[in-house]
């Protein structure tokens, strides 16, 4: 027999998703992190290479950081960060941005 895994609802009319949406449509990145992960530490350091600016939400300092978190599940289909948005699509990760900083994807998208 298999097993299900349930998850809960996420309602995104929420303050916490509306906050996600127009944090999202507020800046050309924006970065939802917590400021001890060195995945997202990663991830802005590639902006930084850059100096480019980004709007950066440390879920860790706000009482409504993991309710935001999964909202960034549900539009993203993941809830770890760095959940990165560049001009209000999502790019990914990390790995991911890292990535695309090597490989001049970053640069590109970014028009530096």
């Amino acid at each position: 027999m298999g097993s299900t895994i349930s998850r809960k609802a996420v309602d995104m009319s929420s303050p916490a998703a509306q906050f996600v949406k127009e944090s999202i449509g507020s800046g050309r990145v924006v970065i939802f992190s917590k400021s001890s992960c060195p995945y997202c530490t990663m991830a802005k350091e590639q902006f930084k290479k850059l100096n480019f600016p980004t709007k950066v939400i440390e879920l860790n300092q706000r009482n409504d950081g993991g309710e935001i978190q999964d909202v960034l599940g549900e539009m993203t289909g993941g809830r770890t960060v760095p959940r990165v948005f560049v001009d209000g699509n999502f790019i990914g990760g990390g790995t991911d941005v890292k990535q695309m900083y090597d490989n001049g994807k970053l640069k590109s998208l970014l028009g530096c």
